[in-house]
């Protein structure tokens, strides 16, 4: 049985602004809910033209009060460069105004260049190796368990819930799944980003898990890239504006995604054809058949029931039919 959940990085198409996008995510996750989508996240990305989420909590705040019972979350907060107090704080408040429908996904991410970091951390140079501290007391904010000894113990994070967000670390590797398992949390890892660390991820993650107050057993999350088409051929030539927006963003060129008619007049040298089929790992493309044989496929390889799709196809109305058709598949 798989459950789909949504991975929004809210990216604006070439032609359109951050305006009508939003408008669009929030008609997106409407129609979500309606599919039976489990999760709707919203990803965090900074200084760039061609994605809309830059805070996730608001966008979460947007789409849980406009929205009755599916799940929002982040995926997720670049947790390096701020103070897990305030993380914690900020999604107590959310869990107090709608309980039990809360994410909280962290990430190491730096969330761009270092000149980027650098602003978002108030010209404080915070270094990763900080992460695993930071994520712990952030578990101890949620759970007002933070131990006696430390430095900020009887500090609690407001509001008081009766239960905490529940709380996701992103990763993609065995030391996030390790720290995910150690923790007792849940763990998304980023196929859509490294898939062949995939499977000893995962293996890491189930085996040395931890059962904790947040969860008697391990809870993993797959995150890829996903474009369902009516016929495969559809699903390709949808994809393409996929291909060349990913090809453009590691480029770190314009980040917004280019239309099908822009993926089809550039011309691609040999270096970038084969970087387009080394990304097309990361990706599940093809008709409602084809992609159910892949991620059933994929869903025995991790031994996990969960995914989280991202679309990211210049179209609206045809991004929509994408998800529309994976619905229909296993919803």
């Amino acid at each position: 049985m798989v459950t789909l959940s949504i991975l929004d990085q809210v990216p604006i198409p070439s032609g359109s602004d951050a305006y009508k996008t939003l408008e669009h995510t929030l008609e997106l996750a409407r129609t979500a809910e309606s599919l039976g989508y489990y999760r709707y996240w919203f990803a965090e990305h900074h200084s760039t033209k061609g994605l809309a989420s830059t805070s996730p909590e608001i966008m979460m705040s947007h789409i849980a009060a406009s929205t009755s019972n599916i799940k929002v979350g982040s995926g997720g907060v670049l947790l390096p460069q701020y103070s897990p107090f305030k993380v914690a704080e900020n999604f107590r408040q959310l869990e107090a105004l709608h309980p039990g429908r809360v994410d909280l996904g962290v990430s190491r991410s730096p969330g761009g260049t270092a000149k980027t970091r650098l602003a978002l951390t108030d010209g404080i140079n915070k270094s990763l190796n900080e992460f695993p501290r930071q994520l712990e007391e952030l578990s101890h904010y949620l759970t007002d368990s933070m131990p006696r000894g430390h430095k900020f113990a009887g500090i609690k994070a407001a509001p008081q819930t009766d239960s905490p967000p529940s709380l996701w670390l992103l990763g993609m590797g065995e030391n996030s799944a390790k720290k995910a398992a150690e923790l007792g949390i849940g763990y998304v890892f980023g196929h859509f980003i490294k898939p062949d660390r995939g499977k000893n991820a995962l293996q890491t993650y189930y085996q040395q898990f931890q059962p904790t107050y947040y969860s008697p057993s391990p809870s993993a999350i797959i995150a890829l890239f996903v474009v369902c088409g009516e016929t495969d051929e559809e699903a390709e030539e949808l994809a393409l504006s996929q291909d060349l927006w990913l090809l453009r963003v590691e480029k770190g060129l314009d980040s917004r995604v280019p239309s099908i008619d822009e993926a089809k007049q550039h011309r691609y040298t040999v270096t970038e054809e084969e970087r387009v089929k080394n990304n097309r790992k990361r990706m599940i493309i093809g008709s409602r058949e084809t992609v159910k044989k892949k991620i059933d496929k994929l869903a025995e390889h991790y031994q996990t029931e969960e995914f989280m799709v991202l679309t990211n196809i210049h179209d609206y109305d045809e991004r929509r039919k994408s998800y529309e058709r994976l619905a229909h598949i296993y919803l």
